[in-house]
């Protein structure tokens, strides 16, 4: 009887063990959310003014051409990340949001289509930027489900070689007319870049 009084014991103070993980979890979660939530506010809000000055001109970029925008960004981060001295006093932040703002015109332009003239008022781009931020968004907290806060523990250099690595796959791709055998296709690329770019931007804030 005491060995089995040992033995409930024990299971008692494991079960409370793995309750505390899973509130603890739960909670890390949600604050990522949160902070998912604050980044993408501001590239929103940028996104919008731009739309309001400039109007919907970059529904003409073909994919290349924001793929290569996206591209130098990343590149001048990681030159960035590079250097020792910065004869401009400033971080990567900008190129971050960048790299977000125009990963999500790439997916809604694989949605609707490239056209000759701007076709797309306020309102709608606004609409289709909430509703592709929505769906990667969902994907990050799937993924975070699966893998867990690793990316916590992440350098934001070493974001930015996923970021720059994710770009060369998806100049392979549209250099094969979009066509893959094994490998995900070119949004799924672009929506992993703009998690990528939001964990860095997280990362950056906290520290």
């Amino acid at each position: 009887m005491k060995i089995f009084n040992q033995y409930a014991v024990f299971f008692v103070l494991i079960f409370l063990l793995l309750e505390k993980i899973h509130t603890n979890i739960q909670q890390i979660m949600s604050n990522t959310s949160q902070q998912y939530d604050k980044v993408i506010a501001v590239c929103r809000e940028l996104f919008s003014k731009k739309m309001k000055d400039y109007g919907s001109a970059w529904r003409i970029l073909r994919l290349p051409s924001l793929t290569d925008q996206i591209f130098i960004k990343a590149q001048r981060i990681r030159s960035l990340q590079q250097n020792d001295i910065r004869k401009v006093a400033e971080d990567e932040t900008s190129e971050f949001i960048g790299i977000i703002n125009y990963c999500i015109m790439a997916l809604i332009q694989i949605d609707k289509g490239i056209v000759e003239q701007p076709d797309m008022d306020f309102a709608e781009a606004i609409a289709l930027y909430d509703e592709k931020v929505a769906l990667t968004k969902a994907l990050m907290e799937d993924k975070n489900h699966d893998y867990g806060e690793a990316w916590r523990e992440m350098r934001v250099s070493s974001l930015t070689d996923l970021i720059l690595q994710k770009l060369l796959r998806v100049k392979q791709i549209e250099d094969n007319q979009g066509k893959t055998l094994v490998s995900e296709g070119i949004d799924a690329n672009y929506q992993d870049m703009i998690n990528y770019s939001v964990f860095a931007l997280i990362l950056m804030e906290n520290k």
